[in-house]
This record gives structure tokens, sequence and C-alpha cells, in this order.
């Protein structure tokens, strides 16, 4: 059988000698690399693992991402024969220089400790050095909802030295744009990210001076299903609901009040909700648009129909003063009653009994109704079917007032050549 030979103990072996290997109490880490000489250049490079939040109320978002810096300290310089760097944990972070960088217009961040702190440092036998860790960051960003839910937002986080300017820490991306990897698999519910990009530029503070500041740039276009669904189709549809109204008979009051109150009111709601979920800016967004256009298309329908009741109610006011200020026509008017079939029933010729001379309609109209009459009750049995439903479908029409007919196309028109507007204006 093969002989296994003991492995002997690397930390034994360089037991006593770890002080010297990275030289970590010979120095004075409070101060940076080549302290009093050129800047250090500190190369940065960012692996974003989930992008997991972004809200529009708090105007944020929040990013979980691997940073890592890259710079050289010469003395973490070791010797070495294999060429091999050394890995530790975040305990002896604590004990060396690290670049200080911290994100700007942050509202929160954390490195991750579990199970014990995210932090790793690799350092190589020429005293390169690289630092990463796992951090969780939630920052700011300006968002414009102009346009919203039809827009595209552009997010930035900002990396920055805080106490070292240009003069003493150089910050840069290692590798240009190549320095920002994503996870492929990540997504988000309402965003479809459309790419990212590095940038950098120097910062000036009045006070402390230029700083070098890099950019992670991201921009995010909005899924628009969702709020087609939730918002643009059911206010369409109210709008639709509205319009119904126009073909009900103008003398059925509860029916149309009824039904432009609650379009009326299920818009309101519709409104409320969608304005409850943004941020209260100062200006109008597209959803607004489009929401109080179509509000306003379904209270204008409510006012078409009391233009229509009251337009009514003036017009048979003036009918009524216009028959009582005219010469009686009782008995014009009860020969149109009794004329239906041609012939005059008992009732009938009852009634005639009790008219004057005077109030009867002359001899020659008489006849002239009669004749009509006549040739009305000859038609077959069938053809009187027809004709009543016919009389149904004509009534139906004579009550409809001018404002209706009118209604029924203006109103469909404007409302299909105001969202081909803005379709094309905001999409």
């Amino acid at each position: 059988s093969p002989i296994y030979r003991k492995n002997h103990d690397v930390t034994k072996t360089w037991k006593g000698k770890t002080k010297q290997l990275l030289s970590v109490h010979d120095h004075d880490f409070s101060m940076r690399p080549a302290f009093g000489g050129p800047a250090i250049p500190v190369g940065v490079d960012v692996q974003i693992e989930s992008l997991d939040s972004i809200s529009e109320v708090d105007m944020d978002f929040t990013m979980t991402l691997y940073l890592r810096h890259y710079w050289k300290d010469e003395r973490l310089s070791f010797p070495s024969i294999t060429n091999k760097s050394m890995t530790f944990d975040g305990r002896l972070v604590k004990k060396i220089w690290v670049p200080d960088v911290f994100f700007v217009h942050s509202k929160r961040s954390i490195i991750h400790d579990t199970t014990t702190e995210n932090i790793m440092l690799r350092v190589f036998p020429d005293g390169h050095v690289l630092y990463s860790m796992r951090i969780t960051v939630t920052a700011m960003c300006n968002m414009d909802f102009s346009h919203f839910p039809l827009d595209s937002q552009t997010c930035s986080l900002e990396l920055e030295s805080y106490a070292y300017t240009d003069e003493d820490l150089m910050l840069y991306w290692k590798n240009g744009n190549e320095s920002l990897k994503t996870d492929e698999k990540f997504s988000l519910s309402q965003f479809v990210i459309q790419k990212f990009h590095t940038t950098s530029r120097l910062a000036f503070y009045s006070s402390t001076g230029w700083y070098n500041r890099l950019y992670i740039n991201f921009t995010l276009r909005r899924h628009i299903f969702f709020f087609l669904l939730q918002t643009y189709f059911p206010a369409t549809l109210m709008v639709m609901l509205s319009w119904v109204s126009f073909w009900i008979d103008h003398r059925a009051v509860p029916a149309r009040v009824s039904l432009g109150i609650t379009t009326v009111l299920t818009m309101s709601t519709i409104i409320t909700g969608v304005n409850a979920s943004m941020p209260r800016v100062s200006y109008i967004k597209a959803v607004d648009i489009y929401l109080w256009v179509s509000f306003v298309f379904v209270f204008l329908s409510v006012l078409e129909y009391a233009a229509v009741n009251y337009l009514t109610t003036a017009q048979e006011w003036k009918q009524r003063k216009l028959r009582e200020r005219s010469p009686c026509t009782c008995g014009m008017l009860h020969s149109k009653t009794m004329m239906l079939n041609g012939n005059y029933s008992d009732y009938d010729a009852n009634s005639l009994a009790g008219y004057t001379r005077n109030q009867m309609v002359p001899e020659e109209e008489r006849q002239e109704k009669i004749v009509v009459h006549l040739t009305v009750s000859n038609e077959s049995h069938s053809s009187r079917k027809r004709g009543r439903k016919s009389h149904v479908g004509l009534r139906i029409i004579q009550n409809t007032h001018a404002i209706d007919k009118y209604s029924r196309s203006v109103f469909p028109g404007t409302y299909i050549f105001f969202n081909l507007i803005y379709w094309c204006v905001f999409s």
C-alpha cells in the first residue's frame, strides 16, 4: 500500500513569522501607500448581483453588488517562491489601509455578515491587493414622471473617496465598461433593463476640493401591459359605457342619471387609485392626461343629458302654452282616437253626441281622416303586427332628442381622435 506523507501545517511553519511575512506591524497603515507622493491609483470593478426594487414613491432603488478594489501597497509585499497570493477575510482589513470609498446620495447600505462578514482580501507577493465586499445599497434616483407610465428612467450609483482628493487617490474604472458585469438572470416586475454603462468625472466641493467620482448608470423602460390592464382599459370602458345613455329614451330619467353618476364615480376611483401609488409631483403625468380627459368625457355625457332634459322640458312647456292659446281642437284629437280601424265604436258615437257643431271637425277633413284610416284597416293581420313593431321602433327614434343623435357620433369620434394623438405623442 502506498505510504501517505503527512502534510506540514503551514500555520506552524510560519509561526512567529507572520509578522515578518506581511509586515503588518512594521508600518503605520493609518496613512495611504506612498504617503506624501503622487496619488495612488485605485481601480474599481463591480458585479451586480441583483436590482432588488425601484420605488417611485421614495424615488430610490436598491441594488446588491460585489464591489472590488485594486491597488498596490508595497508595505504588504512578501517573498514567495511560487508567486501565489494569500487570501484573508475581514479580520485583516481592520489592520491595514483600504480605500475609503462610499456611495454618494445613498440612503442606507449594509455589508452582508452571514455567516461572517462578506469581505475578502487577496494579497500578492509584489504588494498588489484585491479587496472585495458584498454590499446592498439603497440610493436616490431622480425620476421624471412626465411620461409615466410610458416612461424610461435613468438611474446611477455613484462611488467616491470620502477623505482623499484627486491629489491623494485616483479612483478609476479598472477595465472601462468591462469593469461592470451583471447577472443576466435577474429581472424586474415593472421594468426592462435596457443597458448598463460606466462613466467617471471629477466632483468639486467648495470646502474640500476635487474628488474622482465613478458612476454606474443604468436605463430602465417600464412595462406598459400592467397599466393597460389596470388603468387604461377600465378608463376606456367607462367612457364607452357612458355613451350607452345616448341610446336610452330621454324620458327614462332614473336609467340615464344613475348610469352617468356610476361612470363618474368609477372614473374618480380609478384616478384616486393611480395617484395613491405615485409621488405627489407638481407636474402633469401622461396617465393624468388620459384619465382626466376620460373623466371629462364621462362628465360631459352627464351634462349632455342635463341639456337634453332641459331643452325637452322647455319645448313641451312652449307647446302647452301654444295649445292653451289656440282654439279648441278636441274634436280633431278625438277623431284620431276613434278612427283606428275606420269604424266608430258605440263609445265614440256617444262621445260625438256631446259635441256641438262648432266643436266638430269639418266634414271634408273628417272624410279625409276616414279615408286614411280605412286604408290602414284593409291591411292584413300580419301587416298590422309588423306595423305595430315598426311603430314601437319609430316611437323610440322619435323620442330621441337631436342632441342625442349628434352625440352618438361626436363623442366616439372625438375620443378616438384623442387616443390617436395621445399614443402617437407618448408611445
